[in-house]
């Protein structure tokens, strides 16, 4: 035995600790926590909904919520993956579904909104309300973006999608993302301002991962004019997919795309699809699915024998001492 340095005898000092861990869903699921974790970062991302068909508006983005101590249980948890919703030709976007962590309280964040079409069902233009709200299709003189945040939780899961018009020429509104609503579409005419479809909302960042990544953008409008001029809207950044423009304008038109399809939003991002072109057989892009990240914190377990006061001290300083 010797003294070390600070008044308490011990005969080693050494700390041990669990160490940081971070577990990725691309697909449902069961998560099972270290032993020592309390708590985690959770992300929680939903599917994006689908662009609507024909001259449709940009689907909204899943829901994103990140909570950065939300509490974990012992048990097992299940974790469900929201898909994107399928977009399809002459109709109104799909809804993406929700994802969801745990079984008791869950963390659950709502499927994007689908974007609406010059001719879909029930109602044609009907932007849906989702996670973030999906655009509205092309009508004169305008319609409407779907709500987001719904249902509402705190702090807000997504944005309103913007509305579409068609007064002038033909342009869809932008689904709404996680930091941001969706553009509304504008076919002027103002000088020096050109007729546009509607940008989707952009995402939010995340740290989940290990890395800042963006997630849950929502999906560009479609459009058309008579002198095919107009590009589609862009996404927004994370995941959302661009919509189809009959023209060239602006460098949004998707390649391959000859039947006026929207793009679909990216894979595990929760990004919107874009809305479709003019034609009765364009198809609005199909929603990214979502994701769940689950990254616990490394956690200091204590010590295997005396410690002087002034090791103490330090590890204390240094956020090791639990």
């Amino acid at each position: 035995m010797a003294d070390l340095n600070g008044g308490i005898i011990g005969v080693e000092n050494s700390i041990s600790t669990q160490a940081e861990q971070i577990t990725t869903f691309n697909s449902s699921g069961t998560f099972t926590a270290q032993p020592l974790s309390t708590t985690a970062q959770v992300l929680v991302v939903a599917g994006g909904g689908a662009g609507g068909g024909e001259l449709g508006g940009g689907a909204g983005a899943g829901g994103f919520r990140d909570i950065a101590a939300h509490p974990i249980p012992s048990s097992d948890v299940p974790v469900t993956i929201g898909a994107g919703g399928s977009g399809a030709p002459d109709a109104n976007g799909a809804p993406g579904s929700n994802s969801i962590f745990g079984a008791s309280a869950p963390l659950t964040s709502t499927g994007g909104g689908g974007g609406g079409a010059v001719s879909g069902s029930p109602s044609a233009d009907a932007a849906e309300a989702g996670g973030s709200g999906g655009g509205g299709g092309v009508i004169a003189p305008s319609s409407g973006g779907g709500a987001g945040n719904t249902p509402p939780v705190s702090p807000s899961q997504g944005n309103a999608g913007g509305g579409g018009t068609g007064s002038a020429y033909g342009v869809a509104g932008g689904g709404g993302g996680a930091s941001a609503v969706g553009f509304v579409g504008f076919d002027g005419p103002i000088p020096s301002v050109p007729a546009t479809a509607g940008d989707g909302g952009a995402g939010s960042p995340s740290t989940a991962s290990g890395s800042d990544v963006t997630y849950a953008g929502g999906g560009g409008g479609g459009t058309h004019n008579s002198a095919g001029t107009i590009a589609g809207g862009a996404g927004g950044a994370g995941g959302g997919a661009e919509g189809f423009g009959m023209g060239t304008a602006g460098g949004n038109t998707p390649s391959g795309n000859a039947a006026g399809a929207g793009a679909a939003g990216s894979a595990n991002t929760g990004g919107g699809g874009g809305g479709g072109g003019n034609s009765a057989s364009s198809a609005g892009g199909s929603g990214g699915s979502g994701i769940v990240i689950v990254k616990e914190p490394e956690v200091a377990t204590g010590i295997s024998s005396c410690w002087d006061l002034r090791t103490v001290f330090r590890q204390v300083q240094a956020g090791n001492w639990t």
